[in-house]
């Protein structure tokens, strides 16, 4: 704790505690207007197939029913999330002409309510032409495999990253290990379904309130799928219960709801069942990736090759980006000089994947990091010790032009090697239950260069101040984090901070709560419009003083003389001495942050993609039970540099939460196909940890201090997950012996590599 700061580095409650446990927190499915309809959507039954003809007559005559529509009552347009690389702009509202997996969006109907709604899709009959479908990315990769998209091969995007002289960098190398590594596909099960409601006036203004992550991206989707000007598409977003990036998106469920909104002159709603979401909502991206790995015998990284093969499913939505954050993620935690990665994201008529938290990181952190383990062991070498070996550092002069100005990954490894669960490292004991240590690194971006977020700040005549921002909280926080920086820089004191709802006419630009981006991104923002501010306020207080505007400070709810606290006004008083002034002052404050933008080549990833990134380690302790092939983690620590740590209980909970989330990945979680269909689609039967699955965890927050972030803070969130399943693989080694390359952790492939070592 930095007694320098009065609020910055205090570990404060949440400010949006209060309204969700008493209740108080309105969610979109909370949300009702009048003459409001229900909206339902119509998925395909079929994989792939060609939509020869759609009869909504019977459903039409349907007492209840307002409106259907189809996708030939759309303007046939798609969307996605990168315009600069046109091949991603691949997904229509609604299937036009061909539906891509079970579950694609066909039709959608407004009706009275829900159950008529839900029964008037029953009534529309779907003439398709059946096609072939795919379900391996590795058969669709195949030349004279079936197009599910207009692409050779179903290759939806291909990264080509080279750099160094790989064949040199083998030669040199005294050990050379390859290894396959396979990562499944899993669902983000928010506590919230995807919802949306929406509203047309005859002025021609649509506002839509969706549970969405990116309102401002959402806006934009909606006004070009639609035919309107952005500014007339209003997006609000309420109370958002979790996110995982499966909310980065925009959904049938808020073009429907908007399309049909507009056509009926009433408002529409439309919220997914689980077993909807399930069907039709992102999923990560399930990874097979290759890795050939060169070291000197001391353990120094000398040469790396790596594949990397996504399965993206029907459509892109932000796969491209994903499979190339995949590939960069092998260069981001050790010094690589030589390295060439080749990653193809592909096409199957599965279900979309999409952003989850993470972003292709994971599944490339679960490979590295396994490897690295297994490259200890044949060297003889203690895995956290070969890793402080190739360690990076602040300043590294990285291949890729990675701009690394903070870089805690050191000390968290040191921090990690110091753990009481490290010292128990290789003391399993013997008999039916063995315990077993493992360890991994992990690093991320915190949000991706020239991406621009705004804030505004008003102050009010009691003191109090009205803080404008556009991030979303989706349960991470950051809205506190945000209220502690303004509080910080005004010298305020938390609760005089009043925060905005997000409402795209209202909050300025922030494109979303994604990357680890918010407490950088819009942190800076928000300190920035605290000191604009703050320059407006010190000028007229200045003459009333008769000081300088340079000599005031502003602390403890007063604007004084630096040195001087009694010669000052309380904050209130000095908005009231601008506001009442003869000129009539009012102050608002604005700022933003946009980085330094380099050039990015998403195909060969050259160029510095973050302004700024994050480190960590873990290590975890595992039970597991040789009869059963039953694995049970009892203990995890985490090392995770933060820059700064605003508010350290928060950061504590986003360490415990992805530990929680990681476990799901790594024993859990996963999905099960017949023909397409997905067999686990509902939380009876696809398995997610629950609070007795989570372990205790100690959590140590390393403050590297990072040049480019509010205080000094940068991005925590989504780096904390990754080192947990191969920390617990890992561990799984150091108990029985076994490597299992292959996620998740299940009983069965457990008991399978016991019974290969035995042959």
């Amino acid at each position: 704790m930095n007694d320098q700061f009065l609020t910055v580095g205090k570990s404060l409650p949440r400010i949006d505690a209060q309204v969700k446990a008493t209740g108080e927190a309105l969610y979109c499915s909370d949300l009702t207007l009048p003459r409001m309809l229900y909206g339902k959507i119509l998925p395909s039954p079929l994989p792939h197939a060609r939509i020869v003809n759609i009869d909504v007559s019977r459903a039409r005559r349907l007492t209840g029913v307002k409106e259907i529509i189809t996708g030939k009552d759309t303007l046939g347009l798609t969307y996605g999330r990168l315009p600069h690389i046109p091949i991603t702009m691949d997904e229509p509202g609604l299937a036009t002409d061909k539906v891509r997996y079970i579950g694609d969006d066909v039709a959608a109907v407004a009706a009275v309510d829900e159950e008529i709604a839900q029964e008037a899709l029953g009534l529309i009959k779907v003439d398709y032409e059946e096609l072939a479908a795919l379900y391996d990315p590795i058969c669709a990769m195949a030349p004279d495999a079936v197009k599910i998209h207009e692409v050779d091969r179903n290759i939806a995007w291909q990264v080509d990253c080279v750099y160094g002289d790989l064949e040199e960098g083998f030669r040199q190398s005294d050990h050379v290990r390859e290894d396959e590594f396979e990562s499944q596909s899993v669902i983000h099960c928010s506590l919230e379904t995807r919802a949306a409601l929406a509203r047309y006036e005859s002025s021609g203004k649509l506002t839509v309130w969706s549970s969405c992550q990116s309102p401002y991206y959402l806006k934009k989707d909606l006004a070009k799928l639609l035919g309107m000007t952005e500014g007339n598409v209003r997006v609000i977003s309420p109370f958002v219960g979790g996110g995982f990036g499966g909310k980065r998106d925009l959904y049938a469920a808020d073009f429907c709801a908007a399309l049909l909104a507009k056509r009926t002159g009433q408002p529409v709603k439309i919220c997914y069942t689980r077993n909807e979401e399930f069907a039709s909502s992102r999923r990560r991206h399930a990874m097979v990736i290759k890795l050939k790995t060169g070291v000197k015998r001391d353990g120094r990284i000398m040469a790396q090759k790596a594949s990397i093969i996504g399965d993206g499913g029907a459509y892109n939505s932000m796969g491209p980006v994903i499979i190339g954050r995949a590939g960069a993620h092998l260069t981001m935690q050790y010094k690589l000089p030589n390295f060439e990665c080749h990653c193809y994201l592909v096409y199957t008529n599965k279900p979309v994947a999409g952003a989850f938290r993470g972003f292709g990181f994971l599944q490339a952190c679960f490979a590295n990091e396994s490897q690295l383990d297994l490259i200890a062991a044949d060297l003889g070498l203690d895995p956290i010790e070969l890793r402080l070996k190739n360690a990076l550092e602040a300043g590294y002069s990285h291949p890729l032009d990675f701009e690394i100005g903070s870089c805690g990954l050191k000390e968290s490894l040191r921090i990690v090697a110091d753990s009481p669960i490290w010292k128990t490292k290789g003391k399993g004991g013997e008999g039916r239950k063995r315990r077993g240590v493992g360890a991994a690194a992990c690093s991320y971006i915190c949000g991706t260069m020239g991406m621009p977020t705004a804030a505004a700040l008003e102050l009010h005549t009691d003191g109090t101040v009205k803080l404008i921002a556009g991030g979303v909280e989706i349960g991470q926080g950051s809205q506190t984090t945000l209220c502690q920086i303004a509080a910080e820089e005004l010298g305020v004191a938390m609760e005089d901070i009043k925060l905005a709802g997000v409402d795209t006419d209202v909050t300025p630009i922030d494109l979303g709560s994604f990357a680890s981006r918010t407490t950088l991104y819009a942190g800076n923002a928000v300190r920035a419009a605290a000191q604009d501010a703050k320059r407006q306020l010190f000028g007229p207080v200045a003459e009333k003083l008769e000081a300088s505007p340079q000599d005031l400070e502003c602390r403890h709810r007063r604007v004084y003389v630096k040195g001087s606290p009694d010669k000052g006004l309380s904050f209130a008083e000095a908005v009231r001495a601008c506001m009442y002034s003869r000129a009539g002052m009012p102050i608002m404050g604005r700022g933003y942050y946009n980085p330094r933008v380099t050039t990015f080549d998403h195909r060969s990833l050259k160029g510095n993609v973050s302004p700024a990134y994050s480190y960590g380690a873990m290590a975890c302790q595992v039970e597991v039970d040789s009869e059963t092939g039953q694995i049970k983690v009892i203990h995890s620590w985490n090392a995770h540099d933060c820059g700064r740590a605003i508010n350290p209980m928060g950061l504590s909970g986003q360490v415990e939460g992805s530990v929680g989330i990681g476990i799901g990945q790594a024993l859990y979680e996963d999905f099960f196909f017949a023909d397409g269909q997905t067999l686990n689609g509902s939380l009876d039967i696809y398995r997610v940890p629950t609070a007795i699955e989570t372990p205790g965890v100690d959590t140590a927050l390393v403050e590297s201090i990072e040049p480019n972030g509010p205080f000094g803070a940068k991005g925590v969130s989504e780096g904390t997950q990754l080192p947990v399943a191969p920390a617990i693989a890992n561990a799984l080694y150091d108990a029985l012996g076994v490597r299992v390359k292959k996620l998740p952790l299940t009983p069965h492939q457990v008991l399978k590599a016991l019974e290969e070592t035995k042959r």
